[in-house]
């Protein structure tokens, strides 16, 4: 007769008991650990500010009729949002004539203090001139006054010639500023504008360098000055004036006027409407100011505001 045998029992382990423990040290650890990270994500974090933004009022016509104007191109911007009022071709290239001077003025004026000493090295400038003479010498303020007032084309060379590196150098200085200003249609090839063929923009690059000159407070006031006295070094003076027929008419606090023969009559300018800037620009005019005049005209009295909801951040 066979013996059944007896399995063997099995024997627990000493060591089981300690595993609800050690499970509860490593989630322990893990909560730890997780509040150390959250806390150094917290300190690195940016701070999130609500605040409102501030929104312009947007521009609109009340009524809008078309402007009778000979200019090819023409424009009317508000300052303020950059918004486009009316425009007439606004990708056609013109010749800049003079108003090439607003950009010299800007190029000029991060260079020379208003103290420094220019002198003056050629004659015979072509066109509208001062008249100074070879080896004046003259503030660069008022050789400043002396090229946006009476457009003096003595003025726009002396300042480029006193520039280190002369013309060239201060010609590549105004047409790396037109590509930082992002004004892809724009190219000068001399300080005064006289180049028909080579020195371009279109009225819409025209009013955002215009309106981009006018944030400098001496710029403008500058070119809302009828008449300024200039003295050179010697004690020899200048009497200069204002060519824009405009300032201080319907608004007017400047800026700038240019002719030529190839470029036909160019105007730029800066009107106060209800306590806001606008600028109009005409390009290729035969009558610059009544062209002028007209696009002032669809402005006085007719705009109106969209104010959009003020949005929080």
């Amino acid at each position: 007769m066979k013996k059944t045998q007896k399995s063997p029992e099995k024997r627990s382990s000493p060591y089981l008991f300690l595993i609800p423990y050690l499970l509860a040290v490593i989630l322990a650890g893990l909560v730890l650990l997780n509040h150390s990270v959250a806390q150094r994500i917290e300190q690195r974090s940016l701070p999130v500010r609500v605040q409102s933004t501030q929104i312009e009022p947007y521009p609109l016509f009340t009524f809008f009729y078309e402007p009778y104007i000979t200019a090819q191109g023409a424009v009317i911007m508000d300052d303020a949002t950059k918004r486009i009022l009316y425009v007439k071709s606004p990708t056609l290239r013109l010749s800049t004539a003079s108003t090439a001077k607003i950009m010299t003025a800007l190029v000029s004026m991060e260079h020379f203090k208003p103290d420094d000493v220019l002198t003056v090295q050629g004659d015979g400038y072509e066109g509208t001139v001062v008249g100074f003479g070879k080896g004046e010498q003259i503030r660069f303020d008022d050789m400043l006054y002396a090229m946006m007032l009476p457009s003096g084309n003595d003025a726009a060379y002396t300042i480029a010639e006193n520039y280190p590196g002369g013309v060239e150098r201060f010609v590549g200085k105004m047409n790396d500023k037109a590509q930082e200003l992002h004004l892809e249609n724009t190219h000068f090839a001399d300080p005064a504008g006289l180049e028909d063929d080579s020195s371009f923009t279109t009225v819409v690059d025209l009013a955002r360098l215009s309106s981009l000159a006018m944030q400098d407070m001496h710029f403008a006031q500058i070119v809302s000055t009828r008449e300024k006295v200039l003295s050179t070094i010697a004690g020899n003076t200048y009497d200069v004036f204002n060519i824009n027929k405009l300032l201080g008419v319907n608004g007017v606090i400047g800026i700038k006027t240019g002719q030529t023969t190839g470029a036909g009559g160019v105007l730029t300018t800066a009107k106060i409407e209800d306590g806001r800037m606008y600028i109009t620009v005409v390009m290729q005019s035969t009558d610059r100011f009544g062209d002028t005049q007209s696009l002032l005209n669809l402005l006085t009295k007719n705009i109106s505001y969209f104010v959009p909801k003020r949005q929080e951040l």
